[in-house]
């Protein structure tokens, strides 16, 4: 019997660098034997070691590894990896830098979180980057839609990130008041009404079982129990998880509410066999002690336990959230207790799955299934009507 553990070598950017990646389970002999290597190092958003890649590094790992592993070469390796070039700093004027730094404390100021901060912050900058040398205070209505013709449209941009611009520019408008810029003006494009991707429940039960990793498999069952964020998830510490009564605390999610979610009597083993395992220090999931997991991290392990399940569909964090609602939604549960415990702040938003609620549409009789049926009845008074599309 061969109880060699499987190595896979593959190819990926990482740090706009082309890197090794050398993958496989946890064994100490063969990380002793990397090491001895020289050159790599452990990345934790890939799972895997990794170093500079060439032919050299490539053939040297495969004679260290091969005497004490099973080695797969990914199709990767064969594959033209092009590094991203590094974008050039702005051109934009002192003045205007400071206009731009003091609108970011504005919106710090106004509370807004992190990521919408650093959002907004990217695209008035790059707005005043394409106004170049033209006087701020002169900036106008036309200037911003030149700049969505000129940069937004040719660059494929989506609708949401389009709205996103806008409404950042509105807030400028409002900082920076010098300007011709009439926000009241300004629209947003309608958003692209996108039905969720959901699982079915047997698929989620695949994922689950197909995902080898302790760790892994905690974390996808927690999002689909809880219907939580990845947000809300990776800042979630273990003092907010009360196991007695299967429900989370969520503290300051998004639009700065708390709010209470519940979690399956069916994940109570599996939860304590995590955290008696891995030992969390403060978060619920942690990648060192006391230090937040990475949302990149889980949404790489989710793609790969999806490959592993056969789900052809796109699996990620949000996935899981939209499953948790619909299924709910088909288990007859009310659309305003599901808004609560997904914190929406607007019904209109819980209501769209209510489109891919695979229980409203049962309840529909298909035209085609009643124009067959009264057809069967008439011709022969039996309700047997399979046999006429035969």
């Amino acid at each position: 019997m061969n109880t060699k553990i499987t190595v896979t070598l593959g190819k990926i950017l990482h740090g706009n660098q082309v890197k090794l990646l050398v993958t496989f389970k946890y064994d100490e002999p063969i990380i002793s034997r990397i090491r001895n290597l020289g050159g790599f190092k452990w990345s934790k958003s890939n799972r895997g070691w990794v170093c500079i890649f060439s032919n050299e590094n490539l053939n040297r790992t495969q004679q260290e590894l091969a005497t004490i592993a099973i080695i797969k070469i990914d199709d990767s390796i064969y594959k033209k990896l092009v590094p991203k070039p590094i974008r050039k700093p702005r051109d934009i004027s002192e003045p205007n830098k400071k206009v731009i730094r003091s609108f970011v404390k504005y919106l710090q100021g106004k509370r807004y979180g992190e990521s919408t901060v650093k959002t907004y912050f990217t695209y008035v900058a790059d707005f005043i980057e394409y106004v170049g040398k033209k006087p701020l205070k002169d900036l106008e209505n036309r200037d911003v839609e030149m700049f969505i013709e000129d940069v937004f449209a040719p660059n494929k941009y989506s609708i949401s990130s389009q709205r996103l611009l806008i409404s950042a520019i509105k807030l400028f408008a409002v900082f920076y008041p010098e300007c011709k810029i009439d926000q009241l003006t300004l629209t947003r494009p309608h958003k692209s009404k996108k039905l969720p991707v959901v699982l079915s429940q047997d698929e989620v039960i695949n994922l689950i079982r197909c995902t080898k990793n302790l760790k892994h498999r905690a974390i996808i069952a927690f999002l689909y129990s809880s219907g939580m964020r990845i947000g809300e998830l990776i800042n979630l510490e273990l003092k907010d998880i009360d196991i007695n009564r299967f429900q989370v605390f969520v503290r300051n999610s998004k639009g700065r509410k708390d709010r209470y979610v519940s979690l399956a009597e069916s994940f109570k083993p599996l939860l304590l066999n995590y955290v008696n395992t891995y030992e969390p220090k403060k978060y619920f999931v942690e990648g060192k002690p006391s230090v937040k997991y990475t949302a990149g991290s889980v949404r790489l392990f989710l793609k790969k336990s999806a490959e592993s399940a056969g789900i052809k569909k796109r699996v990620t964090p949000h996935c899981l959230r939209h499953s948790y609602a619909t299924h709910l939604l088909e288990h007859g549960t009310d659309i305003r207790l599901i808004q609560e415990l997904l914190g929406h702040s607007r019904p209109e938003t819980t209501m769209i799955y209510t489109h891919v609620s695979n229980k409203s549409l049962m309840t529909i009789s298909n035209p085609l299934d009643v124009a067959v049926k009264n057809y069967a009845t008439k011709k022969t008074g039996e309700n047997d009507s399979n046999k006429y599309l035969k």
